[in-house]
């Protein structure tokens, strides 16, 4: 009986070399759909970048250059995990991501806030001080009228 080798398939690169260089960084991640939930859940501060087309939004590769230096600047406290963008695309309406590109910060697997679109580095640092110590929270939805059959719009509560 001969052995045979299993042979895996490559890691398929992302599409732009910024993405490339970005997750050869240490203590970022490519985070897939698939292992989105074991990679978020692990204890302590986690960075998503929700990434798009860069032909489609150009500040994507901004924010591609962007998380690193964060990173920097805040060294240690967060790990980053990197949402190419079919896998940002599938997990953007769970955390109420409307613009992109956008930065989700998670705790133990839970939600502590976004920062969507791209910002001046004064903003990315301070909002990301105050969501590194922020407590988790519900995260936002795409919001839908809901109206319950039978009732008008006015309250009634006295």
């Amino acid at each position: 009986m001969t052995s045979v080798e299993v042979l895996q398939p490559p890691r398929t690169l992302p599409a732009h070399p910024l993405f490339e260089r970005m997750l050869r960084e240490p203590g970022f991640a490519d985070v897939s759909a698939q292992d989105f939930e074991s990679y978020s859940a692990q204890p302590g501060p986690t960075v998503l970048f929700f990434s798009e087309d860069p032909a489609r939004y150009r500040e994507t590769l901004d924010l591609a250059v962007i998380l690193p230096e964060i990173a920097r600047a805040f060294p240690g406290r967060f790990r980053a995990g990197v949402l190419l963008p079919k896998a940002a695309r599938a997990l953007a309406v769970r955390f109420g991501v409307r613009r992109w590109p956008a930065l989700v910060i998670l705790r133990d697997g839970e939600y502590v806030g976004a920062i969507e679109g791209l910002r001046n580095w004064d903003e990315y640092v301070a909002e990301t001080a105050y969501l590194l110590a922020a407590p988790a929270t519900r995260p936002p939805s795409i919001g839908i009228a809901v109206k319950s059959a039978g009732h008008d719009d006015r309250s009634h509560c006295s």
